[in-house]
């Protein structure tokens, strides 16, 4: 039985109580929001983070296609190699869509649904993204270039799926600037 504490203003169950899946999450909102939350933050009023977010899937899914190009010139694919390449950059490409088909979703002063929704996404990529880092590493010098453009599409996938996940900043408040002096009643100038 987990014991429930207060800590920082949030309820969490204590570290004894805490099973993988939690650890996971955790470690995801601290990458979220200890990372790429404050460079969000840290941009203009455009391009958003969500508009980079997006340039990085599309990006990603250039670096893909030129992995998969860069390995089957090499001669490093069959015809069935080709086909399942092929078919999982397809199915990038309509990730990419799909989240592309939930931009009216996300709104400045709004809570971002794509935080919600990538939850377990998001985790999930980093494993991918350090495992064909490894092989971009250990890779044999016909097929070195064609692992690092995988892994480089893997790090920009991350980097933008986290960046997309991002709350948007609220809307600019209008100020108004008053200028010269105000001479106040009884001030005697």
């Amino acid at each position: 039985m987990s014991s429930w504490q207060l800590d920082g203003g949030l309820v969490s169950r204590d570290r004894a109580g805490m099973n993988l899946a939690d650890g996971v999450n955790r470690a995801d909102n601290w990458i979220l929001d200890r990372v790429f939350q404050p460079m969000a933050d840290r941009l203009g009023e455009k391009p958003t983070a969500f508009e980079i977010g997006m340039s990085m899937q599309l990006g990603a899914i250039v670096l893909d296609a030129a992995a998969v190009i860069a390995i089957f010139m090499v001669g490093g694919l069959s015809i069935d190699s080709a086909l399942w390449n092929g078919l999982m950059w397809a199915l990038g490409f309509a990730f990419y869509l799909s989240i592309n088909r939930m931009r009216p979703l996300v709104r400045p002063g709004h809570a971002n649904p794509l935080r919600f929704m990538l939850q377990g996404f998001r985790p999930l990529s980093i494993p991918f993204l350090l495992y064909s880092a490894v092989q971009a590493a250990l890779a044999h010098p016909p097929f070195q270039m064609a692992m690092q453009f995988n892994a480089l599409a893997n790090l920009v996938f991350v980097i933008g799926l986290y960046m997309v996940s991002t709350q948007p900043k609220p809307p600019r408040q209008r100020q108004t600037v008053r200028s010269g002096w105000r001479q106040e009643a009884g001030s005697g100038f």
